[in-house]
């Protein structure tokens, strides 16, 4: 059985995951809406990634027999900036989120919850990647410009993600 504490806690980052999923699917729109369909698509991956990191939350409390309580998700802004923009505020999302996993896992820690432990090891891991992927796309844009050519071969390359690079 897992504790009131760390029930809590995993039921306000699925609100969080979700909340993550809705950014990246209005940053996904506010792309298309300027024929960005590069970023808008891999946006979009990102936000059906967030879905998928909420449900390991949700099947996590399940599992070890605590209560899913699902909570409010703020809106989302409808518009982000420039591309450069809209990648820069997604790394500091994805920064503001491993945060929120240490501070999960530190109570995991105290609580010596070692399934939570583990569980949230996988998230760590996951958070190290994503802060690195987007930190890539952002140090691109920066060296390379976010305008003109550079900008539409970055979209091009974007566009190429495809599902066998979300989770499983």
């Amino acid at each position: 059985m897992i504790s009131e504490n760390l029930q809590e806690a995993i039921n306000e980052q699925i609100k969080y995951e979700l909340y993550s999923a809705y950014m990246y699917l209005a940053m996904s729109a506010d792309c298309s809406d300027r024929n960005l369909t590069g970023f808008a698509t891999w946006l979009r991956m990102q936000a059906q990634e967030e879905v998928e990191h909420a449900m390991r939350f949700y099947d996590f409390l399940i599992e070890r027999g605590g209560r899913v309580e699902l909570h409010g998700i703020d809106k989302p802004p409808v518009e982000y900036g420039s591309p450069l923009e809209i990648m820069e505020q997604s790394l500091d999302h994805e920064r503001f989120v491993t945060s929120r996993i240490n501070g999960l896992y530190d109570l995991a820690f105290a609580e010596q919850d070692r399934p939570a432990q583990v569980m949230l090891q996988w998230f760590i891991t996951e958070q190290v990647e994503e802060e690195a992927s987007i930190d890539e796309i952002v140090q691109r844009m920066k060296m390379f410009g976010a305008d003109g050519a550079a900008l539409f071969i970055l979209d091009r390359d974007l566009g190429a993600r495809g599902p066998e690079e979300s989770e499983e």
